[in-house]
């Protein structure tokens, strides 16, 4: 039987010798190539794969595809960013990017994720393309890397260099090196442990090494997955500033001095914040609907639009090379700003935190407090529930039905639709519930005024929905 190749929020992901085989990886390879020779009368794709396991025996199999159909391979032989690829896109104007990578998803799994070259992910109406072009079993040979370079159809490239060069010419590196506020840095073992120690040599670092299997932990920076980096930053009050990046370097977690958890819906606020009342840049905002309504709270104090769209992060992006866009960004930390690609990048979201913090002498703590009497003090938390998938289509065919009118005992007062359910409760309270898009799991979304409250309203909907 021939597998189903189906595009999630953010790429194909599949087990790594279950469904994500050899085989299947050339059946989205020579779809990817049909795709771009449409496109394009010199085609070309950039190259790119993360830590995972056999990501470069899985970039060869692409390579070979690529030849056989005479598209030109740009590639770098070391593990990259997905930033630095859809970077690399968008600089060499290539037809497309590829970056093999499951993201944030379990070591078990790798992935496949299509790129533009605006800089970002591919749109909707694009991925469809290809995925509409996925045959069946494809053959092809083995080719000479020597042979495809020369015959042009093959060069190598140092993405992570090109990378290094665009973020030193970006930021005032001199004033972030020198500033009293010192970072540490979590690579959960992705693609950023080489690129964040060759920019901020002084940081603290954390799972920096080349670990395919990641210790057993999914790469994603929350904090449950977290509790280690934390504690260095608890023992350490020379730190002032802590950042991690999941396993493909494009999503941002931070903690502040304390080791506290500083979430996405936070660091979103931040940078609006400092983009634009304290650089005096404008755009519109576009959120993922999973997204704090604080945001729309800020944008409306600020005279900005705000903008939701479905989750995933295409939709933001396909917004952004059309719109004038000062933040996009997701509840779960892929967040893209004005002056960069139109990508999610934890890197480079992180920097202008730091850069911001060094040339105003402010900690994140003062800055969080500005954030505070824009929208006010909340705090955020998430549930994902692994449950058998006739549970979880019963839940969803529940909210679609409006079986729930409460979550014991928080009373829904509201329920918005765009992605998922959003239940509003009042008091600025809300819980959301969705399928993941990249994971069976079902995940829970709660936001109040204190943790505790969040505690208290995702414990009564997890029984309410288990019940």
């Amino acid at each position: 039987m021939i597998d189903k190749i189906k595009f999630g929020t953010d790429g194909w992901r599949a087990i790594i010798a279950d469904t994500y085989t050899v085989t299947n990886v050339k059946r989205i390879a020579k779809a990817t190539a049909d795709w771009v020779k449409s496109s394009s009368d010199k085609p070309s794709i950039v190259l790119g794969y993360d830590c995972r396991f056999g990501g470069y025996l899985f970039a060869q199999t692409v390579i070979d595809v690529m030849a056989s159909q005479g598209v030109k391979v740009f590639f770098d032989k070391n593990f990259v960013s997905t930033p630095m690829i859809s970077l690399a896109a968008y600089k060499l104007q290539s037809t497309a990017g590829v970056i093999l990578t499951a993201s944030h998803n379990p070591p078990s799994y790798n992935g496949y994720k299509l790129k533009s070259n605006f800089g970002g992910p591919t749109i909707p109406s694009e991925i469809q393309e290809v995925e509409d072009l996925i045959g069946d079993e494809v053959e092809c040979k083995k080719y000479s890397w020597d042979a495809l370079e020369k015959e042009g159809l093959l060069e190598f490239v140092n993405f992570e260099e090109m990378y290094f060069q665009h973020v030193i010419g970006s930021f005032d590196m001199d004033t972030i090196r020198n500033s009293k506020y010192t970072l540490a840095y979590d690579a959960m073992y992705g693609a950023g442990q080489r690129i964040l120690p060759r920019l901020l040599p002084n940081a603290a670092t954390l799972h920096c090494d080349y670990n395919p299997s990641f210790m057993g932990q999914a790469p994603e920076p929350i904090h449950k997955n977290l509790q280690e980096f934390s504690d260095l930053i608890k023992k350490d009050d020379s730190l002032s500033l802590g950042l991690a990046n999941d396993g493909d370097a494009d999503r941002i977690g931070l903690y502040n001095s304390k080791g506290e958890f500083i979430d996405a819906h936070h660091i979103l606020l931040l940078l609006i914040h400092i983009l634009y009342k304290h650089k005096n840049m404008s755009g519109k905002v576009v959120i993922a609907f999973s997204v704090s309504p604080k945001i729309k709270k800020m944008c409306k104090a600020y005279g900005l639009e705000c903008q939701v769209t479905p989750i995933g992060f295409k939709h933001i992006a396909q917004i952004m090379i059309k719109d004038d866009v000062l933040v996009g960004g997701e509840e779960s930390g892929g967040i893209a700003v004005k002056g960069h690609i139109p990508e999610r990048d934890g890197i480079w979201d992180g920097l202008v935190i730091l850069e911001h913090m060094a040339k105003t002498n402010t900690s994140i703590e003062e800055l969080i407090a500005e954030v505070y009497e824009v929208v006010g003090a909340f705090s955020y938390n998430r549930n994902d529930l692994h449950l058998e998938e006739s549970k979880k289509q019963e839940i969803i065919a529940n909210c679609k039905a409006d079986k729930y009118t409460a979550f014991g005992e928080f009373n829904i007062e509201e329920v918005e639709t765009i992605d998922g359910f959003k239940y509003h409760l009042g008091n600025d309270r809300n819980v959301m519930i969705r399928p993941s898009g990249t994971e069976p799991v079902l995940r829970v979304y709660a936001e109040a005024e204190t943790p505790e409250m969040v505690e208290n309203i995702l414990r009564q909907t997890k029984a309410v929905l288990l019940a």
